[in-house]
């Protein structure tokens, strides 16, 4: 789902909630809303990211490569983190034509503060069931080889795969092969992580929880009840009541342009929208499902000159797609305009083709021949057309000394 705000950009869902303790090496990498750059083919070249905390215009206070906090990419990296980092953080993504921004809310407790309640969600297992916990942190670091699991209140690390031991694994993941009630607890993955060759402790938490720890004979069986992370996402939008999603006018949807082998083709996609909305509706082409920047015609197409005219039934906000040199492999090209607003989003499709050149060929021919022909029969009938005798005669001249 995508919103508009007051001030043009989109806001999409936001991210769920993460939770770390102070001390950590903590990274906000807003892996769903990088996603959804991804598919909605939002990402350019010539994009860039900047990620703010709520309520301080100025943004984060980075302290450069070699500070605590850092921007790195779309990715912001707290080394360590601190409870005074809690917050509100929105990544925006910027380019060219368009604002996208994303929140994701972190707290970070205070050492031996933690509030596991915050951080749990139910699921059920049946007494002897196979369970995998996965360390989900270990997709964002470098991390070496020592990966320790750990149960509360026990300050020793699990000894996976010891002859008494119920536990198995090794780096990943820790693997319970029959879970029963004493397996009920809260379980930490602690590993080394190293960020610029520097080491710093990460850690992740699963809980059992108690008030729900128990045998329940329901469902015609003994079930046990087990606690794990909690997110909640929450999406606050502009309401788009009494707002129209725009119309496209051109390109026909289904529509062909046809051209000759190594010609050039100018397209525009124009979007019929309210005069409100012109400014936030978004119109831009994809090259095969693709952004022109990262398609296989990115040196031989470029679109720009957007160019918003008032017209009678509202404002019409057009974007060129100029393509040069039309080869054999853009035949069936397919080119989508895409227009799209706070109230929805229209597409329309065409397609490039290469002009038969046989039959120009034909028409080429058929001209050359007829030329050869018209030469030769001007100069046949020159040659030997009938020629008149003359009416006079020639008398031989004397003369005389």
């Amino acid at each position: 789902m995508m919103c508009l705000r007051a001030d043009g950009c989109f806001v999409l869902q936001v991210e769920a909630d993460v939770f770390r303790v102070e001390g950590e090496a903590v990274i906000l990498d807003f892996p769903w809303f990088h996603r959804q750059l991804v598919v909605r083919s939002f990402l350019f070249p010539t994009g860039s990211f900047h990620i703010a905390r709520s309520n301080e215009t100025g943004g984060v206070a980075y302290e450069g490569e070699e500070g605590r906090v850092q921007q790195r990419g779309r990715e912001l990296w707290l080394l360590p983190a601190q409870a005074s980092d809690s917050g509100v953080y929105t990544c925006t993504y910027r380019n060219a034509t368009l604002c996208v921004t994303n929140n994701v809310t972190l707290q970070v407790y205070e050492s031996g503060s933690v509030d596991v309640a915050n951080v749990s969600y139910q699921m059920s297992l049946v007494p002897g069931q196979r369970l995998e916990m996965d360390c989900p942190l270990l997709s964002q670091f470098n991390h070496t080889e020592h990966i320790e699991w750990y149960k509360d209140p026990s300050p020793a690390a699990l000894r996976l795969g010891a002859a008494d031991s119920s536990y198995r694994g090794g780096v990943m993941p820790l693997v319970i092969p029959s879970v029963q009630q004493q397996h009920l607890g809260l379980y930490t993955c602690r590993l080394t992580v190293q960020v610029d060759s520097r080491p710093y402790s990460a850690t992740s938490a699963l809980l059992p929880e108690p008030s729900t720890a128990q045998l329940i004979t329901s469902c015609g069986g003994p079930w046990l009840s087990l606690t794990v992370c909690v997110c909640v996402c929450v999406c606050v939008c502009v309401s788009s009541a009494g707002a129209r999603p725009p119309v496209i006018v051109s390109p026909v949807n289904g529509s062909v342009f046809e051209s000759a082998h190594g010609s050039g083709v100018e397209l525009f996609c124009s979007a019929l929208t309210d005069c409100q909305s012109a400014d936030s509706t978004v119109v831009t082409w994809l090259v095969d499902g693709q952004s022109v920047e990262s398609s296989y015609l990115d040196r031989r197409a470029v679109q720009g000159g957007r160019r918003v005219t008032r017209v009678q039934d509202g404002c019409q906000v057009e974007l060129r797609l100029v393509v040069i040199a039309i080869r054999e492999e853009d035949t069936e090209t397919e080119l989508k305009c895409v227009s799209q607003n706070r109230a929805g989003r229209r597409e329309s499709v065409t397609r490039l083709r290469l002009e038969d050149s046989s039959f120009t060929w034909l028409v080429v021919g058929l001209v050359a021949v007829s030329c050869v022909l018209a030469v030769l029969s001007i100069f046949l009938w020159s040659l030997l057309r009938p020629r008149a005798k003359p009416d006079y005669m020639l008398a031989r001249q004397s003369s005389s000394c």
